[in-house]
């Protein structure tokens, strides 16, 4: 006599719980309710903290890192890593420079020269670690030293400055929602850095090249061996997420009004970290842009308060490095919980 069975039953052991603190929707709440108490601590501390001028500021710099994030984010859910992403922003900048200030070309071609400069980088950088079979961080880290010596070379180690580029610093500096709400001049950038991320959310969540992206962090060679063409697949995320990369050089400087050749190292350190810190996991297949979006706000809100504070900068990096290994140490608890 054979047993029949229900529908939603199963023969085998049952599934193991994970506790809920081990997942990563835990660490994305984790890491907003560590942001509001941030928020709340400085504004006691300092009351400059929770001036308009102040909170623009936050939101600049959050601005740019959250970009810059949103495309590590892909590259680590992949399972790999992106050390140019500092450089490689510069370098869209310098190009946008050179586009706009040398050539005297419209406004336009900046933007689209900054975000093709970025994909040509993002696909090169591909094309190292997808059918090259360089290590991520080797081929990314060659990557970052080539791109800051293309950076100082096309200026001449010298800044380009956009004053006769009307309009360039209000792409980041602009409010377009304060010119109908004058009470919430929210800058540009901001709104910038959330079309990206609703964007770069779609991607990952109702398309085939985000099944891809997690499924390459999750599980590459059996992708391969179910006839996936990964290299390719592979290529194409690198190549979007530097395309990203190039609207952050246009963010900061537009933000700075100027392309400095020598700016961007560290940018990748707090890009990474923020990705981190938001619950995206660096041994790959798993992680959300709302969560690189919300560690780019805590170190944008924990710089800020620090430097409002009066902390010397010394003291900011240490504080920057120990957060950096909380995350990567919380990661690796969950890891262990849900293996």
């Amino acid at each position: 006599m054979t047993d029949t069975l229900r529908p939603g039953t199963t023969t085998g052991p049952a599934p193991e719980r994970v506790s809920f603190f081990a997942t990563a929707t835990a660490q994305r709440l984790l890491a907003f309710a560590s942001l509001i108490v941030m928020v709340i601590v400085f504004s006691v501390l300092s009351p400059n903290f929770m001036q308009t001028s102040n909170i623009i500021a936050i939101l600049q710099a959050a601005s740019v890192n959250g970009v810059l994030a949103i495309a590590v984010t892909l590259i680590i859910i992949t399972g790999g890593i992106d050390l140019s992403v500092g450089t490689m922003m510069t370098f869209c900048a310098v190009v946008t420079g050179v586009v706009l200030t040398n050539m005297g070309m419209p406004l336009w071609t900046g933007v689209i020269a900054a975000i093709l400069t970025g994909a040509c980088a993002g696909f090169a950088s591909g094309t190292f670690v997808a059918r090259m079979m360089i290590p991520p961080f080797i081929a990314t880290l060659g990557m970052m030293m080539i791109l800051r010596g293309l950076s100082l070379i096309t200026t001449g180690a010298r800044p380009i400055y956009f004053n006769n580029t009307p309009g360039f610093d209000q792409i980041s500096r602009g409010s377009l929602v304060g010119q109908v709400f004058p009470s919430v001049p929210v800058p540009n950038g901001v709104l910038i850095l959330f079309a990206v991320a609703i964007a770069v959310s779609f991607i990952l969540n109702r398309t085939v090249l985000g099944r891809y992206t997690y499924a390459l962090g999750s599980n590459e060679e059996a992708m391969r061996l179910s006839g996936v063409n990964t290299a390719a697949w592979k290529t194409a995320i690198y190549t979007l997420a530097g395309a990203i990369v190039g609207i952050a050089g246009l963010l900061i400087a537009s933000r700075l009004n100027s392309a400095q050749p020598a700016l961007g190292m560290g940018y990748e350190l707090e890009a990474i970290a923020a990705v981190v810190i938001g619950g995206t996991s660096l041994s790959g297949g798993r992680g959300t842009v709302l969560g690189s979006l919300i560690g780019a706000l805590i170190i944008a809100v924990l710089a800020n308060g620090l430097r409002v504070l009066s902390v010397a900068q010394e003291w900011q990096i240490v504080a920057m490095g120990a957060i950096i290994i909380a995350a990567v140490y919380a990661d690796q608890l969950r890891r262990q919980k849900t293996g």
